[in-house]
């Protein structure tokens, strides 16, 4: 039994998927195959289940897993004490979160980061959905994840970071700029321009349509952050925003942002990772992203900051 195929029955056990494993430790599809299949010849039981759209863990093959993880995270944790990583992570974390969390919400919080942990690169992969995220994270493709779905997984390890808010944001030339609260009425009479369908601030909004039951006239869709935005700053319609998103647009004068009147439309943001052992470097940037949490809270209430500026 040798430790490589340990690795590679872990990938495929993660991934479910011999031709994704096999990119994810970048092998060949025979090298994993052969791999797996003298694992199994040691071990006397088969370790998958071939399935319609890849394969799924025996009842050996869960049991194997256990020990696995076990034997590769011990063995990880043995390497970075001996080597003195653990004092001084050195690597590349890749995280993932989609692109206007990126650009508005984390980056001063990442380039704090790196300032403070030189020996640390972080490597940015833009997302169009928790959906996407989550899976970047289960297959090897990133490290870390900003989720702002429910996200129940028995692999992955969820923490709750902040809860921000989605406003309605109308052009400061529009009949509603000078209110600071519209009522569902209100909102009925305009086109709207949201995200498209699939990304989770477009599954809130739906949500809050139908509990309101209205059938939005959409104007517009588009996962472009800043190309709604100025859609909206032009007139073209009204959208429902992050009100951190929003924020130097509305303290420019550009656009202006209303609360809803009777509701709020509130979204919990987790930090998702593999719930097995991280390296040094992974654990990290997890330990300090939890450490200012209540810094990424403040920044996420965008109103709040655009009236006190």
């Amino acid at each position: 039994m040798e430790m490589s195929q340990l690795r590679t029955f872990r990938a495929v056990a993660e991934a479910l998927n011999f031709t994704r494993a096999a990119e994810r430790l970048h092998l060949t599809q025979s090298a994993v195959s052969h791999q797996i299949k003298a694992l199994e010849e040691e071990l006397g039981e088969p370790l998958f289940i071939r399935a319609k759209r890849g394969v799924k863990l025996s009842q050996a093959g869960k049991i194997a897993l256990e020990y696995v993880e076990r034997i590769l995270d011990e063995t990880e944790a043995m390497r970075e004490r001996i080597s003195g990583r653990e004092r001084s992570p050195t690597g590349r974390v890749r995280v993932a979160a989609a692109t206007q969390a990126f650009v508005y919400l984390f980056a001063p919080l990442f380039e704090s980061f790196m300032d403070s942990h030189p020996g640390i690169d972080l490597a940015f992969r833009t997302t169009v959905s928790t959906e996407q995220t989550v899976a970047d994270i289960l297959n090897g493709a990133a490290d870390v994840g900003f989720a702002s779905l429910a996200v129940y997984s028995p692999n992955l390890q969820v923490t709750k970071l902040f809860e921000d808010e989605l406003a309605l944001v109308v052009s400061s030339e529009h009949k509603l700029a000078r209110k600071r609260v519209a009522s569902v009425v209100e909102i009925q009479k305009e086109k709207l321009i949201l995200f498209e369908r699939g990304a989770s601030i477009r599954r809130a909004t739906d949500q809050f349509f139908d509990q309101i039951s209205v059938r939005p006239d959409l104007a517009l869709e588009s996962n472009d952050t800043f190309f709604i935005k100025r859609m909206v700053e032009r007139g073209l319609g009204v959208s429902l925003l992050p009100a951190w998103s929003v924020r130097d647009e509305v303290v420019a004068g550009k656009l202006a942002q209303l609360q809803i009147s009777g509701h709020r439309l509130r979204r919990s943001v987790s930090l998702v990772s593999l719930g097995r052992f991280q390296p040094s470097p992974t654990r990290a940037f997890i330990a300090y992203i939890i450490r200012h949490k209540s810094k990424i809270q403040t920044m996420a209430e965008g109103e709040k900051k655009s009236k006190s500026a």
